[in-house]
């Protein structure tokens, strides 16, 4: 029998308040969505002055990076360059920048979905929160 790693409530809270306080250090109103590796909803928060619609973005860009194990403008890429039949992938919604799957020892955990500035902003937002998970393993 193999074990995996899995984002406990704690790591996903822990995740989801250091996006919030890297969006808030630029004054980014942003949605943020923290799933597990299944694409399943785990933390989420809509930040004063998001736009509605970011509230539905973030988790898509979420589940589709721990879908998919891998960011989700990858899948961006793929139809900017032409493959737009992926468009019927199922499942997959977010594909736009800004979903970045939690990752540890090559295990993909569930990922962080970010909606409401720049694309590359809503993926720095993202990392960011990543980052302060990884700071914690790191001890």
């Amino acid at each position: 029998m193999q074990s995996k790693w899995a984002l406990t409530a704690e790591d996903a809270d822990r995740i989801g308040r250091a996006a919030e306080a890297e969006a808030a250090m630029h004054g980014w109103a942003v949605s943020i969505a923290v799933v597990d590796d299944g694409g399943h909803l785990l933390w989420f928060k809509r930040t004063e002055g998001a736009a509605p619609i970011s509230a539905r973005i973030a988790p898509a860009k979420a589940q589709t990076a721990a879908l998919g194990r891998r960011e989700s403008r990858v899948y961006e890429e793929i139809i900017n360059q032409g493959r737009t039949a992926f468009l019927s992938a199922p499942l997959l919604e977010g594909m736009l920048e800004g979903g970045v799957p939690v990752l540890r020892d090559g295990q993909c955990l569930g990922a962080v979905g970010v909606s409401g500035v720049k694309s590359s902003e809503d993926a720095q937002v993202a990392r960011a929160g990543i980052a302060a998970l990884h700071e914690l393993l790191a001890r």
